[in-house]
């Protein structure tokens, strides 16, 4: 399970296309909720919307057959102050490879 940090996935979205064409594209979201929930055990899962227009970007019928996403993982506290992990889901670059992600530092900081 990962801690805290930032992590890249690829999601395999081919399961959508088992179903009917009318809604391929909302269950490839909620896919990709489920997915990012499972791997990161997170408590709530915010889809950044850059995400949410790749899917959709070939229409409802014929989204996408994987997605690269960036996941960063954090705790914060809710109203009733407890702790809760939230997993943050965005667009992957098409070079950056799966697994842990540690963003290059700048040269002048």
């Amino acid at each position: 399970m990962p801690s805290e940090g930032t992590w890249v996935y690829v999601v395999n979205l081919g399961r959508v296309y088992w179903g009917r064409r009318s809604n391929r594209a909302d269950r490839a979201v909620r896919l990709i909720r489920r997915f990012v929930s499972r791997h990161t055990k997170a408590d709530i899962v915010k889809i950044m919307n850059d995400v949410n227009e790749y899917v959709w970007s070939r229409s409802r019928e014929k989204p996408p057959r994987r997605v690269k996403i960036i996941v960063s993982i954090r705790e914060e506290e809710n109203e009733e102050g407890e702790k809760v992990r939230v997993a943050v889901v965005r667009l992957a670059g098409p070079k950056l490879r799966p697994g842990k992600y540690e963003p290059a530092r700048q040269a002048g900081s």
